[in-house]
């Protein structure tokens, strides 16, 4: 299902060989899990009528300190161009791996706005502005779930906040609270919500904790060593 930030800025963990940010920074970037695990096949389906995420649309506004928040799942056509700017900040680039071409990018999204409603893209606005680009996804279906003792309907969340000028102030953080407040108000069988940042992104990690998520455990993923964080509903 993290929040970058810009050059000169707040940001996630830059890669080896270069200077690491402040922790307290608040930034998060989350790659994609969905569809991004090679030679892992998905779990088997569930019977007909299990509880998926095709209702975002419906979850209604959030109050946060810098705006009204909203989840607007992603039309193609209206959002790819701005998604694409998105994707091919440099920063945003060395986590999520879609910079490039359009064609990278919509890929990416048909896999799922084509899907069986396991995984919503969304772009998340404050007060009617886009700014931010979330997937919120059933990670017990998902291939994640080998990789941790996944439970019946966990949430998972992958993030990114777009522009400079969204990114730091604690946006990130108020975000994720604001989020997981809306999947665990609207999916009453999820008992706890789940993402999987990089372990060197410290900034993201520590985005997570001051958003209620505790880290449950590190992970080897496929394209990375991650920290599987989770926010209980009780939390």
């Amino acid at each position: 299902m993290t929040v970058p930030a810009p050059p000169g800025g707040t940001g996630p963990v830059p890669a080896e060989g270069r200077p690491a940010g402040r922790a307290e920074d608040d930034t998060v970037e989350l790659p994609p899990t969905p569809g991004r695990a090679p030679g892992l096949p998905m779990p088997a389906p569930e019977p007909a009528g299990s509880e998926l995420l095709d209702a975002v649309h419906r979850w209604g506004p959030a109050a946060t300190p810098h705006g009204e928040f909203r989840l607007l799942p992603v039309v193609l056509e209206r959002d790819l161009a701005l998604l694409v700017r998105w994707m091919n900040d440099p920063v945003t680039a060395e986590f999520w791996e879609l910079d490039g071409p359009a064609e990278r990018t919509a890929e990416h999204l048909r896999a799922q706005l084509d899907g069986d409603g396991r995984s919503v893209p969304c772009l998340g606005t404050l007060d009617g502005r886009p700014m931010s680009y979330w997937e919120i996804y059933r990670a017990d279906l998902d291939p994640l779930a080998r990789h941790y003792p996944a439970r019946p309907h966990d949430t998972g969340v992958h993030l990114l906040l777009g522009a400079a000028a969204d990114r730091g102030r604690g946006t990130g953080t108020a975000l994720l609270r604001a989020v997981a407040e809306l999947v665990l108000e609207h999916r009453p069988r999820c008992g706890r919500l789940v993402a999987e940042p990089d372990i060197r992104n410290v900034r993201s990690i520590a985005a997570f904790h001051r958003a209620g998520f505790r880290t449950l455990q590190e992970s080897e993923l496929p394209d990375k060593r991650a920290a599987l964080v989770v926010r209980d509903r009780d939390s």
